[in-house]
């Protein structure tokens, strides 16, 4: 340790801000203060520091002064916060997930003022009163709600790295900066050091949805008080009642509501809150949550009325409210997608986006999409809102299933799907390897995020499969993983067995650009085959030496339509 004068001055290389600090540092210590110095007065105005979850290294006992480098950030940059320290929080996944209730007043065992160390808070609850009533210090530190465009942090490339979609990210905002938290989303620059189209292309889309829906308060012309719609959080009010009512002149139609407390003065307050509409000349409940903090966007399904009612269900001292808005988002009927799920029953839902990177878990469309319906037939004939309503996932043995999405009287595009056999009894019965973190019934289990992946091996991969009882079968579908291009399945033969120990060639395939086009691709057999066992094996792969799988689905026709023929021995 030793006195380090910061900035080191460099021979030829004078530093335009003339601060300077000294320290008692080691070398580590005096090199990333430097380069801190460089960071906060060499590029511009700085408004955050962010500090990543990394530790000091264990071995020589390396420490990290933060002590010194608070003061240097203080003192040159005193309108930036800090990350991962005494302003901001990590929410605690790097995936876009948000709690339910996010409190920014938490609990400190430690003085945040003076603390040198700040642990990750990664429990669901970290704000409430009981987490309160212990603590021997209050702290206001939000939290910032991380992830990245991309499937992972840095650009690859732009054709299998894949990017949200619009409606992941958008949703991702409305539940981040509508949940009491900050949005911060990581877009990597491409080798050329722009945002790469289909980035931009998204942003563009969000950036667009968030002016049409949040451009115009539809409470406008109600009779809220002034303070409560000028979009200014200095002006707020107090109240002792329990609601708050909102008459229109006319009616409006609404799908989301937002509500913001003036934090900067009288902290967090609101516990519970319900919004209801006035119809049918009855108060109906249309959306609840907890708290509100900064603020708080509520989503519900669309709802027409000249009157609401806000209710304090719980709170902290007064409710106090800076801004009360109402808007609408115009919601779009998604495309959908027909499934059989592993245990054996259809699924119909919104067409889901590839994106493998860290899942946050939320239902995107549903989440956006309030107040959707869907139709469906199996018998072949086009779907209309008085067909079957789907509500749950279904059994069901063979056949086309077809479906619509509706929302608000407008209806999305058809979908046909052959569903394929039920997977319920399904076994995995043979295969050349697996790796340790891809095993083969992964290549079966009805999701396409995970897959089997042999060992690399110069011998042919194959993988057995016992479907329980014998099927009149003449396709298969074959889903490839799309996380990287190795072990496409190029060019194969399929086989067939009454007793897994004899079996006949069934067919052989070819599947072409499965690199640079990594879709579900189907395979029809020249005759129908009767199996219960059945064989795949590669000749050809992406790589020469592994064959992956994502899914295996096998499809079935009507046993009158079935025609009997021979098969060749392999």
């Amino acid at each position: 340790m030793y006195a380090a004068h910061n900035p080191r001055e460099i021979p030829g290389r004078p530093f335009s801000n003339k601060n300077k600090f000294e320290f008692i540092v080691d070398d580590y210590n005096e090199y990333f203060l430097n380069q801190l110095f460089e960071l906060l007065t060499e590029y511009g105005p700085i408004d955050e520091v962010w500090f990543d979850g990394a530790h000091p290294k264990t071995k020589g006992g390396q420490q990290y002064n933060y002590t010194a480098w608070k003061e240097l950030i203080h003192k040159l940059a005193p309108g930036a916060v800090i990350f991962g320290r005494e302003d901001v929080r990590w929410c605690g996944n790097e995936s876009g997930s948000t709690r339910a209730t996010e409190w920014n007043v938490i609990s400190y065992m430690e003085n945040p003022d003076t603390a040198a160390h700040f642990p990750d808070m990664t429990a669901e609850d970290i704000g409430s009163r009981s987490q309160l009533y212990g603590a021997r210090f209050l702290h206001y530190q939000q939290a910032e709600t991380n992830t990245s465009i991309r499937e992972g942090w840095f650009y690859r490339d732009d054709t299998h790295q894949k990017v949200r979609s619009a409606d992941d990210v958008f949703d991702i905002y409305e539940r981040s900066v509508g949940g009491n938290s900050t949005f911060l989303l990581n877009i990597p620059p491409n080798r050329d050091g722009k945002f790469s189209v289909e980035d931009v292309k998204v942003l563009k889309e969000v950036g667009k949805r968030i002016n049409d829906t949040y451009g115009a308060n539809l409470f406008e012309k109600s009779d809220l008080k002034t303070q409560l719609r000028d979009d200014n959080l200095n002006t707020f009010l107090t109240s002792d009642n329990k609601d708050i009512i909102i008459t229109l002149p006319k009616a409006v139609t609404i799908n989301r509501l937002l509500i913001q407390e003036p934090i900067h003065q009288l902290s967090e307050r609101i516990e519970k809150h319900a919004i209801d509409a006035w119809m049918d000349n009855s108060w109906k409940e249309i959306a609840a949550a907890s708290n509100v903090g900064y603020k708080r966007i509520l989503r519900f399904p669309e709802v027409t009325s000249s009157k609401f009612r806000i209710r304090w269900l719980q709170s902290r001292l007064k409710p106090a409210i800076a801004t009360i808005g109402a808007y609408l988002y115009k919601t779009r009927p998604p495309q959908l997608q027909v499934f059989r799920n592993s245990d054996g029953k259809v699924v119909i839902q919104p067409v889901v986006s590839e994106f493998n990177w860290k899942p946050h878990g939320e239902n995107t469309s549903k989440n956006l999409n309030k107040g959707m319906q869907i139709f469906y037939t199996t018998n072949g004939g086009e779907p209309t809102t008085k067909s079957q309503i789907y509500s749950t996932p279904f059994e069901w043995s063979k056949g086309t299933i077809k479906a619509i999405a509706v929302i608000n009287q407008e209806q999305g595009p058809i979908v046909s799907e052959t569903i394929s056999l039920s997977k319920l009894n399904w076994k995995i019965i043979g295969t050349d390897s697996e790796s340790q973190s891809n095993s083969a019934r992964f290549s079966i289990d009805g999701n396409k995020q995970t897959w089997w992946e042999s060992k690399p091996s110069p011998e042919k991969h194959f993988l057995a499969i016992d479907l329980g009882k014998k099927y009149n079968i003449n396709a298969f579908a074959y889903t490839p993983q799309t996380r990287y291009r190795r072990g496409m399945l190029a060019k194969g033969i399929i086989e067939v067995s009454d007793d897994s120990v004899s079996w006949q060639k069934a067919g052989d395939f070819e599947f072409g650009n499965l690199i640079n086009d990594p879709s579900t691709r189907k395979h029809f057999f020249n005759r129908p085959v009767i199996a219960r066992y059945i064989r795949i094996k590669a000749i050809q792969t992406g790589s020469e030496d592994q064959l992956a799988i994502a899914e295996l689905d096998f499809l079935k026709i009507k046993r009158n339509n079935f025609k009997s023929g021979s098969y060749t021995k392999s």
